[in-house]
């Protein structure tokens, strides 16, 4: 008979379950949502009370995917969110099956969990040459291996540690060795965990003269070490790297693991360069780490797991101090931390967990020999043959690194660079695939597209470096302007209309508002100049001479317009107050020249009909740029305002552009080579707005000239001539022609 696997119901409607509930929230990413203005005032978005009656599983985890993208925009690119394969379903479904396995007997679950412990140690103790003795300890935080490690050091130098506690450690103090490249922080960590002061802990530099300037020195290292055992002190641990955190150096772990042999030191390691330990050929400065007391392996980003713990291996015969150290539990339920992993390792199998290592591996060594092409790029790699990172830079002295990676980064994103400080080189650009392959799904496709737009955007350093030194001359000619000089900023430079601060910020509205393929923006966020204007990467072709002479002239407009504000209000008191004055006047001489009687409605207006009369009497306009009250007697007779001044424009290049030429490109410079510049540059555009803060447009300037007409004495008038009349006896005259905007109106008298 033909024995038949049976399956758990319950586990099968697990697996189905938490596959229809990944395909919801994948599914959600792209597709559009219709309710999305009435979710952004949901309960998604403002905490509220738990609802009284229960909800669906669909109905939660809506909710879950609204509050996954509520505040992506669809005009922005979405976050970059890691690619969830097969492999990942496993990791996921081992959470859940983790819950469900803990309510079990307790014998049951005794015999599950440990054959899940052996089975992950043996194949991770295999796969990583840890091949002697080796022990296992799962942990979602990557320093809490460490951390118990150091406890177990520490009871393992200290006989009465476990009983006597911090009080054993007066007799010699622990030291604790670590690498200046370490991870930041790391070993101040450990000992506020410990209980350890500060002077327990011993930062080793790297090599200065001879070898790995990312390399620890071990000269050095050997005679801290002899120091501190001859001032009574206890070297209890050194942390050393295979792959340091920034370069992706290796220590010299062989020389290391024979200096804690001489002092009696626990030797842990750690680093990216541990996953190349899988495959079939190991260089042998990591291989060297399968000699260490104890290693930090993170399968999640190197597989491309979701939700995975941290491994530390280690090596110790007495279970009795890996308990106290807290390495082992006597709790069966801590012990499902590695479930995840062992079904994300029997699901990928040994020859998928090497691929992807080995694949990782090859995309680091494409882009390294594509690197060495290009004269300007310069790369820091450890070892040529098998390294897998890769650090790279502009060759030139330039400040434009973190831009460089930037724009790759968002040109190429599937490439997974980020940027890297190195204290001897500077701002560079990594490319780990070891860390991002597997997550992003990095191809080789990525990287010779990444390769591209390097070449593309080099030529733009190469222009930008090489204008900055004119772009600094054309501003010192101008005694308005004054150069910033910003050592942190990638673009042409900075400049500052001298002494006025409120210009600045309208100016920069104005030059945003050009036909130019330049940015200009406020620089960086936190950089120390403000209230400058920071110009962007520059091309072949860019006019420095015609840039700077339109911010001079652009600023001066706007200092001349702000010193007409500045005088307006007073301007125009001074102006109401003459223009009633005289409109007073003018009643007066208008009444003495027609007569009391004309002034009598009904008499007035019989008088009016037989016998029409004409008034000298003319309006007045009130000019506000040259703040005189003119006659608008030119106006009528000319049919046009005199005296009037017109509005500044916009200062523009006085060189014909030919169709489609914008603003500060100097006709035929270039060539194509040009065209390519210019639109390696136009791709920024909307991420450098982003990036740096725009200002907020300022109010519109009011015209040079505007109309005040205060309300004159009422004053009964007949028309000259048979006119349709008013209800109040009003009619119109000839000085109520509508004037065309932006000139001057006329300030008549009227009367009733």
């Amino acid at each position: 008979f033909r024995k038949q696997m049976m399956v758990d119901p319950t586990l099968a409607e697990m697996g189905k379950n938490l596959n229809e509930a990944m395909k919801i929230l994948e599914d959600g990413r792209n597709a559009s949502d219709p309710d999305a203005d009435r979710r952004q005032f949901s309960r998604s978005s403002i905490p509220g009370p738990l609802q009284g009656d229960g909800q669906d599983v669909a109905s939660i985890l809506q909710l879950v995917q609204n509050l996954m993208h509520e505040d992506e925009e669809e005009d922005k690119p979405s976050h970059r969110m890691q690619n969830v394969g097969e492999q990942g379903h496993m990791a996921l479904l081992g959470h859940s099956l983790a819950a469900y396995i803990s309510v079990l007997d307790r014998e049951r679950l005794r015999k599950l969990i440990t054959r899940i412990a052996s089975d992950t140690t043996l194949w991770l103790c295999r796969l990583f040459r840890w091949y002697e003795s080796g022990s296992a300890y799962y942990h979602e935080d990557d320093r809490e291996g460490l951390l118990k490690v150091c406890r177990l050091v520490l009871n393992t130098r200290y006989e009465d540690y476990s009983t006597e506690g911090y009080t054993v450690l007066n007799s010699r103090q622990p030291v604790i060795y670590q690498s200046a490249t370490c991870r930041p922080g790391l070993g101040q960590h450990l000992c506020s965990q410990l209980g350890l002061p500060l002077s327990s802990l011993c930062t080793v530099p790297c090599n200065t003269m001879f070898g790995s300037q990312h390399q620890m020195d071990i000269a050095l290292l050997d005679k801290l070490i002899r120091e501190d055992v001859e001032t009574g002190k206890l070297p209890l641990l050194l942390i050393a790297n295979a792959g340091t955190p920034g370069a992706g150096h290796t220590d010299k772990l062989g020389r290391l693991k024979e200096l804690c042999e001489q002092y009696g030191m626990w030797l842990h390691i750690e680093g990216v360069n541990l996953a190349t330990l899988a495959l079939w050929e190991v260089s042998s400065p990591v291989m060297a780490a399968t000699r260490s007391d104890s290693m930090t392996l993170t399968l999640g980003p190197w597989l491309g797991l979701p939700a995975v713990p941290a491994v530390t291996l280690y090596r110790h015969e007495d279970p009795a101090l890996s308990l106290a150290a807290g390495l082992t539990s006597s709790q069966p339920v801590e012990k499902l931390r590695a479930l995840p992993l062992w079904l994300s390792l029997q699901y990928l199998g040994q020859d998928g967990i090497v691929e992807k290592i080995r694949h990782a591996v090859e995309l680091s060594q494409q882009l390294l020999e594509k690197l060495k092409t290009l004269a300007s790029i310069k790369t820091s790699v450890e070892d040529e043959l098998n390294s897998p990172v890769v650090v790279f830079r502009f060759s030139q002295e330039t400040s434009a690194g973190e831009w460089l990676c930037e724009r790759l980064a968002q040109l190429v994103p599937a490439s997974g660079v980020d940027i890297v400080e190195l204290e001897d080189e500077g701002t560079c650009v990594r490319f780990t695939p070891l860390m991002t392959a597997a997550a992003l799904g990095t191809q080789r496709c990525d990287v010779d597209l990444l390769v591209e737009r390097l070449i593309e955007l080099v030529p733009v350093l190469n222009c930008t470096l090489r204008l900055r030194l004119d772009f600094r001359e054309e501003v010192y000619r101008h005694s308005a302007l004054s150069y910033i000089e910003d050592l942190n900023w990638p673009g042409l430079g900075a400049v500052r209309k001298l002494e006025v601060e409120k210009i600045n910020s309208e100016l920069l509205v104005k030059l945003g508002e050009l036909d130019a393929d330049l940015i200009f923006s406020t620089g960086l966020e936190f950089g120390p100049e403000k209230d400058c204007i920071f110009i962007g990467m520059a091309t072949e072709d860019l006019d420095v001479a015609e840039l700077v002479d339109t911010i001079a002239a652009l600023g001066r407009d706007i200092e001349e317009n702000g010193r007409l504000l500045e005088n307006m209000t007073e301007v125009v008191r001074k102006g109401i107050q003459e223009a009633e004055l005289q409109l007073q006047k003018d009643n007066q001489d208008k009444l003495m020249e027609e007569g009391v009687l004309r002034q009598i409605p009904l008499v007035g207006s019989v008088l009016n009909w037989f016998s029409p009369f004409q008034s000298t009497v003319k309006g007045r306009t009130f000019n506000l740029a040259a703040g005189s009250l003119d006659s608008t007697e030119p106006t009528y007779s000319m049919k046009a305002q005199t005296g009037g001044l017109a509005s500044p424009e916009t200062p523009t290049s006085s060189a014909k552009r030919l169709p489609g030429q914008r603003l500060f490109r100097r006709e035929g410079a270039g060539g194509s080579d040009s065209h390519s510049e210019t639109s390696s540059v136009g791709q920024a555009e909307d991420f450098s707005r982003e990036r740096f803060p725009q200002p907020t447009p300022p109010s519109p300037v009011p015209d040079e000239a505007v109309s005040v007409v205060p309300e004159s004495p009422e004053t009964p008038q007949v028309p000259a001539e048979p006119e349709p009349t008013q209800e109040n006896g009003e009619v119109g005259t000839q000085e109520e022609e509508r004037q065309p905007d932006g000139q001057d109106a006329p300030v008549e008298e009227t009367g009733r």
